[in-house]
């Protein structure tokens, strides 16, 4: 499963990181934040959150906005 990070200004296209990279990660720091961007789908941020939970990882998510319009957000997710 492939999932989008966060863009790093407006008119950027948003960087694809996958389960192993992130699982990778973890290993290595222990606890990892990440930001996602708008464009996952609920659907695979669900799969994602379950991967990690069955996996007895505890995993924080919430919605950060960061512009007046609707569409101004990301995702923050803070794997333990």
């Amino acid at each position: 499963m492939e999932l989008k990070l966060a863009r790093t200004s407006i008119s950027a296209k948003p960087k694809n990181i996958d389960l192993e990279t992130i699982e990778d990660l973890l290993k290595k720091e222990g606890q990892k934040f990440f930001y996602f961007d708008k464009d996952n789908t609920h659907k695979q941020f669900i799969a994602f959150i379950n991967h990690f939970e069955k996996k007895g990882l505890s995993i924080y998510h919430k919605t950060v906005k960061y512009g007046l319009d609707d569409n101004d957000f990301m995702y923050e997710v803070h794997i333990l």
